[in-house]
């Protein structure tokens, strides 16, 4: 609903509804460390710097901030020159701080190899974060959990002797050569020693069990002794899976050292219910969040921006990760955002904030290849409606020091009138104060599903308007806040920030568009006023200037006078138009931008303004700034412009948007049939004997059975292959049936043949909702054998999936992956095994890019390969038969090199089919799709992996278990979204060669 200027005022003399927030109660003793200016955003500036921490805030310098952060996985972005992209846009967005999984698995093919080079340069990616001006949480593990491959653990690690998560000396021993690894890296960019930005460093993950065993407190202590030797000298702390105070400061030894670990807590709350209050406001204690340590700020690790979807998509009922996000919208954000903020939390991480892709062999059993998360930049990096809570939320922290340091205040009663019954019901109200300003904040949520118009009474203040709350959704309000040289006595608009720019203050308010809005604004005497755009109705009485304006675009209103001789510009923007707000600080002092999509970068040198950004749409420009600047640069081209009344700088001429992106059809394709390997007279000599008789696998091995456990044998990712060789003797008689026995990940399936024909196949069901978190699956394959006396071969195909994570520290990644018995019914032969997965790992691309399919191993996904042998086809296609067959195609693109183009592969088939396709984008394995399973069908193909000027190579390794007809049906490339602007794309086997996205 929204509220024409009739109907607010209307509503605004009715009798409301006392309600009272009920709670502890009580003023937390003062820190000494005093409210003051954020400090200056971090780089790698050579200098030294003091990061600590008191109760209400982090300290960086002495000074305090909130550390506003989103999640990031480089791992999941497999283009380090786009990881820029993400950066500036998080940096724009109001973020002040990334949080960074390390993953294990990704930068470790074997026992002591560790590959920190192209995709996995570390190193880049933090240099990249402290250019672009953001703090960095680094959460290394040794586990993370996160919805990859065995929660981050490498694939050799699960054929290991030794207990993980624990003191085991055998772990503990390939954990400190990890942490060796990274710490390598990280210590040359802690922000306390000037080389980068880093200034939280996690130790574990979630570790929720052995927290009262020795094995468990050792383990810790372990690490933290392990990290503080490496030279990491930044804070450290621990993120509690749920609320109970494991780990808090004292629960393990620290070696001495105190005041240099925080407990922190993850939280993921379902958006059905209101949001719970984890600090000033909750139950206390130990179960109450922050309030399990007392001493340190609140600090919310893991906070869920979203939620990962499984195989079948059956947690948002098949509509995939736009659902995800629908559920957990703007709305969402602001409800359960400001609560956190209401409860004291100062380190506020968002996870995912970008989410990315699981490509290759890198997703848990758990997910699919995407894991878009429903985050507020989506998986082809497109800014999302999403990002307008946080961008409004991040400017307001950076701006406003006085949020660092609240304390709980006197409750305060708040009518509200709304709904259709007239009635109210479901408002909460949080007031907070900061002890040194006097500023007081009042938090607004309204848990209900009708609008309602709350009465507030300010800090004693009553705000002659009604403000307005619409459903299922929250508002920050404040009183006595400094705004420069002038101080807001109250808004019913929520402040979003405020700039000294020039001679001038400028503060601007947000809303719901068609809100109507009163401001206050305390003036000594009256003053000048003047309307430059929009409506407003002003008046001065009581010693403020009150302005009335109905949110609607950008409205602005300069005062002069009225005791201060600086002039202020007052800017109320609806929602829309505040993400087109940009501001972005300086050596010279804050920029601020107002038009285009996106301001990555400002500088400014002598009186220029030089600017680098996005436009979608053509938009206008226009700048404030320092004092003296006359010209602005708009991505390297000089624009005309002019001063304005509002003194900035506008631009003449719009900002051009995007050209058009044109996509060519998908045509030309070649095909050619694989699985050699199931005929009876391949050669497998080469293969490796499967012989063993004990395995280090939580998967216990059969009586009188060989290890047939892809993972004893070095075979750790994708498809894996059997070839058993038995002889019937004559007088024994032929057996009736085979069983396989067998475990995978998720959506695991087997395929067998005798002496080169088919037997079947058998496939894991598809998760529903009591079994989405199912990481193992196990099942026994049965079928009917005929064959005459005589040497065989029985050839079986497994596509593994992934191993399970560890999440309940009981070695679960280490359940078999594979064949683990082979029993016949009606004889019993004697047969020897030999076992095929994948070859050595691509050094460009590592060891998660590829399984053990016969093309893998030759090369059929690689660019260079010669297919002029392979036989025309085109699409759809309609071929039946068990096993795997491959197509390939290539195909140019001529983006315009000032265009950013995210570009998706989308398949689609009649979904009766049941056939499986592993892509492969110049060699890149992108993805898996189930025709028959889903949800997902479009696959993003990130520029630097895509050549978007150039030649591009499409591999479909398709798989299929003889049931139905198999396609492709329709395969083509998506535009998922184009910005003109962007960044400089290199590609990623290419080092130094450039490439214009």
């Amino acid at each position: 609903m929204v509220w024409s200027r009739r109907t607010f005022s209307a509503l605004a003399g009715t009798t409301a509804l006392g309600l009272t927030l009920s709670g502890s109660g009580g003023a937390f003793a003062r820190a000494s460390a005093p409210t003051g200016p954020a400090p200056d955003p971090p780089g790698a500036d050579g200098t030294r710097h003091t990061v600590g921490f008191d109760k209400y805030s982090m300290l960086v310098d002495g000074s305090r901030v909130v550390l506003w952060s989103g999640e990031v996985h480089p791992f999941r972005l497999p283009s380090p020159s786009l990881w820029r992209d993400v950066l500036e846009k998080l940096r724009a967005h109001g973020y002040n701080t990334i949080s960074v999984y390390v993953s294990w698995n990704y930068h470790s093919p074997a026992p002591g190899r560790y590959d920190f080079t192209g995709v996995r340069d570390l190193d880049l990616f933090l240099r990249t974060a402290a250019e672009t001006g953001l703090y960095v949480i680094l959460r290394p593990g040794p586990y993370i959990n996160a919805e990859v491959d065995a929660g981050g653990f490498p694939g050799w690690l699960t054929a290991t002797r030794g207990t993980a998560r624990t003191s085991d000396p055998t772990y503990l021993s390939y954990v400190d050569e990890w942490l060796t690894a990274v710490n390598r890296i990280a210590v040359r960019h802690l922000y306390t020693h000037g080389g980068g930005t880093i200034v939280l460093y996690q130790l574990e993950n979630e570790y929720a069990n052995n927290v009262t065993s020795p094995r468990g407190r050792d383990y810790m202590a372990h690490l933290y002794a392990k990290v503080r030797a490496d030279g990491i000298d930044v804070p450290l702390f621990h993120n509690d899976k749920g609320r109970n105070g494991y780990w808090a400061p004292g629960t393990f030894d620290t070696g001495g050292e105190s005041g240099r670990y925080l407990y922190g807590f993850d939280g993921y709350p379902s958006p059905l219910a209101p949001p719970p209050d984890w600090g000033y406001y909750g139950v206390g204690g130990t179960k109450g969040g922050s309030t399990a340590s007392p001493e340190t700020p609140g600090l919310l690790a893991e906070f869920g921006g979203g939620w990962f979807d499984p195989w079948g998509g059956v947690e948002f009922d098949g509509k995939g990760y736009a659902e995800s996000a629908r559920t957990r919208d703007a709305a969402y954000e602001r409800r359960f955002y400001l609560t956190n903020l209401a409860n004291g939390i100062k380190v506020h991480n968002v996870y995912m904030t970008f989410g990315g892709t699981s490509w290759g062999w890198l997703p848990a059993p758990v997910v699919y290849t995407s894991y878009d998360y429903g985050a507020a930049l989506d998986e082809a990096r497109r800014p999302t409606p999403k990002l307008v809570p946080m961008h409004q939320l991040g400017q307001l922290l950076h701006s406003v020091p006085d949020l660092a340091k609240l304390d709980r205040a006197a409750d305060i009663q708040v009518g509200a009138k709304g709904g259709a019954s007239g009635e109210a019901a479901g408002i909460t109200a949080y007031h907070l104060v900061n002890p040194d300003t006097e500023a007081h904040f009042h938090i607004l949520r309204n848990d209900r599903a009708d609008d309602v118009l709350a009465a507030v009474p300010l800090a004693g203040v009553d705000v002659p308007l009604p403000v307005p709350v619409p459903a299922l959704d929250a508002r920050l309000l404040a009183t006595g806040l400094p705004l420069g040289r002038r101080t807001l006595r109250y808004s019913s608009a929520q402040p979003m920030l405020w700039l000294t720019a020039g001679r001038q203050d400028i503060a601007v308010f947000t809303g719901r568009k068609g809100e109507a809005t009163r401001t206050a604004v305390e003036c000594a005497s009256k003053p000048t006023v003047t309307v430059l755009e929009g409506k407003a109705d002003h008046a001065y009485t009581s010693g403020a200037l009150r302005v009335d304006a109905e949110l609607d675009g950008l409205t602005r209103v300069l005062v002069e006078g009225g005791g201060t001789d600086a002039p202020f510009l007052l800017l109320l923007a609806d929602d829309e138009t505040s993400v087109r707000l940009w501001r972005h600080d300086t050596p010279s002092g804050p920029v601020l931008a107002y038009g285009p999509a996106l301001l990555r970068t400002a500088a400014l040198r002598d009186t220029t303004v030089h600017l680098t950004g996005d436009t979608v749409e053509a938009a206008d420009l226009e700048v404030w700034g320092p004092r003296g600047m006359s010209d602005v640069v708009w991505n390297q081209g000089r624009l005309k412009a002019r001063a304005t009344t509002s003194g900035s700088l506008r631009a003449e001429r719009r900002l051009p948007g995007v050209a058009a992106v044109h996509l060519p059809a998908l045509d030309n394709w070649r095909f050619h049939t694989e699985n050699p390997e199931s005929d009876a007279g391949f050669d497998d000599s080469a293969w490796k004997v499967a012989d063993r008789t004990s395995s280090y696998s939580t998967t216990p091995v059969p009586a009188g059975q060989p290890v047939l456990f892809a993972d004893d044998y070095g075979f750790h990712y994708g498809d894996v292959w059997y070839r058993g060789r038995f002889e019937e003797a004559g007088d024994a008689g032929a057996a009736e049936s085979v069983s396989l026995s067998y475990v995978t990940g998720t959506q695991g399936l087997l395929m067998a043949w005798l002496d080169g024909k088919p037997l079947g196949a058998h496939r894991m069901p598809v998760p529903d909702k009591s079994t989405v978190r199912k990481g193992t699956w196990s099942a026994t394959a049965t079928f009917p054998v005929r064959y005459a006396s005589g040497p065989h071969v029985l050839s079986v195909l497994v596509r593994r999936m992934q191993h399970d994570m560890d999440g309940a520290a009981k070695d679960t990644h280490k359940a078999a992956r594979g064949l683990t018995a082979v029993t016949f019914a009606g004889a019993s032969p004697a047969v020897t095994w030999r076992i095929q997965g994948e070859a050595a790992p691509d050094p460009v691309r590592g060891p998660l890019n590829h399984g053990g399919l016969y093309g893998e191993r030759q090369g059929w996904h690689l660019p260079g390969f010669a297919d002029g042998g392979w036989k025309a086809v085109d699409f759809p296609r309609a071929s039946r038969g068990q096993g795997v067959a491959w197509y390939r195609t290539g195909f140019r693109l001529a983006i315009d090199p000032g265009v950013d183009a995210s570009i998706g592969l989308t398949l689609t088939d009649d979904p009766a089919r049941a056939y499986r396709v592993q892509i492969f984008l110049n060699g890149w394995n992108m993805g898996q799709y189930i025709n028959d399973v889903g949800p997902q069908h479009t696959f993003v193909l990130p520029g630097g992996v895509l050549r978007t000027r150039g030649a591009n190579t499409l591999a479909l390794a398709v798989l299929s278990d003889g049931t139905t007809p198999a396609g492709p049906g329709e395969v083509r490339l998506t535009l998922m979204g184009s910005a003109a602007g962007g960044v400089p794309v290199t590609p990623v086997d290419s080092p130094g060669r450039a490439h214009a996205r």
